[in-house]
């Protein structure tokens, strides 16, 4: 019984949307993370974690400690690139989502895993720099910048993947996007996460390649790395 329980508390359901509006994702992120909650208030026996795999049409997102200053392109004007703004609850500055991006929202009831906030995003990264070394390339994190990083200690390290979170009663929401075959230029309309991209540009797994990746098959190794850090199962 004690085994089941434990095997139960480990479990996780994938949710894969495609391409989905921001509001629209964003909402589905809300539901099921205020169900678990709801679990815990309830004693309601628990269900599982979850997690969202999107891509989102243009849009700008700005975290609860950003600076609105770093959103470079008047709102008035969004209209001309095709682009929405959203002001939510995670942590950090301003980001950028958009179509080849892998979106993951994990909605983790970290009191079944572990109580630790820093953990918690140091294994978000993990998982994608061993999704990075699946394909030959290096990557590694920068002390005070969240975040995953190509060539940290040369003059211009570059950010793949953004990471930024929020946590209700231990329930996790937001996440990160990690770039494969992402539209670089909308970077130059925001500061992203508030870092200068002169001197800290943002790059994709499509220009570090010199080629276009499959999508599909990010995803694949993403969902094999996250079960395997986080010691979840479908």
């Amino acid at each position: 019984m004690v085994d089941n329980q434990r095997n139960l508390t480990k479990k996780i359901r994938i949710l894969d949307l495609g391409l989905q509006a921001y509001p629209e994702a964003w909402k589905l992120q809300t539901e099921i993370h205020q169900q678990l909650i709801e679990e815990k208030r309830s004693g309601i026996a628990f269900s599982s974690h979850t997690l969202i795999l999107c891509e989102h049409p243009h849009v700008f997102t700005l975290g609860k400690s950003g600076q609105a200053e770093h959103l470079l392109q008047p709102l008035d004007k969004m209209d001309e690139i095709q682009a929405e703004f959203h002001q939510i609850n995670r942590g950090g500055d301003i980001t950028y989502h958009g179509p080849g991006q892998l979106v993951a929202y994990p909605i983790l009831d970290l009191e079944k895993l572990f109580t630790d906030v820093h953990k918690y995003v140091r294994s978000l990264e993990a998982v994608v720099i061993k999704v990075l070394a699946d394909y030959k390339i290096e990557a590694e994190r920068i002390d005070g910048l969240t975040g995953v990083w190509l060539d940290r200690n040369t003059s211009k390290p570059r950010k793949i993947c953004a990471i930024g979170v929020h946590l209700s009663r231990w329930v996790s929401l937001h996440g990160l996007a990690f770039n494969i075959n992402t539209n670089l230029d909308y970077f130059k309309y925001i500061v992203p996460c508030g870092i200068n991209p002169v001197e800290k540009p943002v790059t994709s797994l499509h220009r570090e390649l010199g080629y276009e990746v499959s999508l599909e098959e990010v995803k694949s190794k993403f969902i094999h790395h996250f079960l395997n850090t986080f010691e979840l199962h479908i």
